[in-house]
């Protein structure tokens, strides 16, 4: 594939799916800089994903008994 055609398939594929920023940037900390309405957005999904994790460990122990400790 040439230059010219390799730009041409990643800008039409980013037409298509309709990306707007780098998802990297947005999922993971980065020592780039990001603007703070980014920086405020990986936050809020950081603090949702712990709170999820959270809900479903305790989902998992209400399931699961807890095992007697040696000697009980």
């Amino acid at each position: 594939m040439l230059d010219h055609e390799y730009h041409a398939a990643v800008s039409e594929f980013i037409r298509a799916k309709g990306i707007t920023r780098c998802p990297t940037a947005c999922a993971l900390p980065t020592q780039g800089t990001v603007a703070a309405a980014d920086r405020a957005a990986l936050e809020d999904y950081a603090l949702a994903r712990d709170n999820t994790r959270q809900k479903r460990l305790a989902a998992r122990e209400r399931l699961v008994p807890p095992r007697p400790l040696p000697g009980e």
